[in-house]
């Protein structure tokens, strides 16, 4: 049985989603997730998302955007320098990028015969270390490999998940959410997908529909009691965006700040201790990076892309709505986390006139 998402509980969105209404809408991408529940310390995992899918290796052309830099992302030099993205992007806590990063070189190795000297993935990551105890160092290099085998296409599990297991969001039980966006053939009919980490965000800032939700939902919030108390936020939010029109790395850069906009409109201010780091890529051109030979590359202009900032922006707001809404609570290394109450939130989405109808 499939877990409610967002569109379920009537909130309300912008634009057209895919099939899926995932990353996975965009053709070849694949996500894979490694989960790990253990004793009373271990709420963590990996999540690996593959551009191409683990049987593809050539590089995408891709763009970043450092929104807050109080997190870490490796590889991120090469692909603002390069404007390549090589190889299969994870997502874990931040004490175990080290091990991700290792572990996916050694798949390179043994999966694709990696016969260059060297490769520079690109692992990146929030901060668990609430629910989870992050210096127990609980993600080894199996669950690593779990996560880049078992990767698939089409729906893929939100909430409580891979690299977002042990994750909160506005205080809520947060984690792992994914949305889409199907662009109509007048604009060029391109799709754009969207999986987020989610670990940010003060109770008192979330905005779901339009509606400040966090004004009134102000119980079990552990950080600040659900009142604005002018602290640092402390948290992360991590965003990988792919898209099938063909976009070159400056381009991608433009999509990729686009996020932003997305997660501002649940609520967030961007604090001084949040990593809020996002990557974009195009699984287009597949044949412009490999060789030595000029590559035939095509490329929208730059007065097309409007309507793939909107869905960039309209997409990352969902799928952070939805990481919340398949959450479910979670008591871990120093707190209980709640998930954000379905029920509550209908009410007050009908409260303000936002809730639509559902099935």
């Amino acid at each position: 049985m499939k877990k409610q998402r967002a569109r379920d509980l009537g909130i309300p969105f912008e634009g057209t989603t895919g099939e899926f209404n995932a990353i996975t809408d965009v053709p070849g991408v694949t996500v894979g997730y490694s989960t790990i529940i253990e004793g009373k310390d271990a709420r963590t995992g990996v999540t690996i998302i593959h551009p191409r899918g683990a049987d593809n290796a050539a590089p995408v052309f891709a763009g970043l955007h450092s929104f807050n830099g109080n997190g870490e992302m490796t590889g991120a030099a090469w692909v603002e320098e390069g404007g390549l993205l090589e190889g299969p992007v994870g997502i874990t806590n931040t004490h175990s990028v080290g091990m991700v990063h290792q572990s996916i070189i050694k798949w390179q190795v043994e999966y694709h015969k990696l016969l260059q000297h060297w490769f520079c993935p690109m692992v990146t990551e929030t901060a668990d270390a609430w629910l989870n105890d992050m210096n127990g160092f609980f993600v080894k290099e199996r669950h690593v490999m779990s996560a880049l085998n078992s990767a698939t296409s089409g729906y893929i599990a939100e909430g409580n998940v891979g690299g977002g297991t042990g994750m909160l969001c506005y205080e809520f039980k947060g984690g792992t959410g994914t949305a889409s966006r199907k662009l109509p053939e007048k604009l060029g009919g391109w799709t754009i997908g969207v999986l987020a980490q989610c670990n940010f965000g003060r109770r008192y800032q979330l905005t779901v529909g339009g509606v400040p939700i966090g004004n009134y939902l102000k119980n079990d919030a552990p950080v600040t009691s659900g009142e604005n108390p002018f602290r640092q936020e402390m948290g992360s939010l991590i965003v990988i965006v792919a898209t099938d029109a063909p976009l070159l790395p400056h381009q991608l850069k433009r999509v990729a700040k686009r996020v932003t906009l997305g997660m501002g409109r649940t609520g967030a201010l961007g604090g001084n201790g949040s990593g809020d780091i996002f990557v974009a890529f195009s699984t287009a051109n597949s044949e412009a990076a490999k060789g030595e030979k000029i590559g035939q590359i095509q490329a929208l202009p730059n007065g097309q892309l409007d309507p793939i900032f909107g869905a960039t922006v309209y997409a990352t707001e969902e799928a952070i709505i939805n990481a919340l809404v398949a959450a479910e609570d979670m008591t871990g290394h120093e707190i209980t986390a709640k998930a954000m109450p379905h029920d509550e939130v209908k009410e007050l989405l009908k409260k303000y006139g936002r809730l639509t109808a559902t099935s």
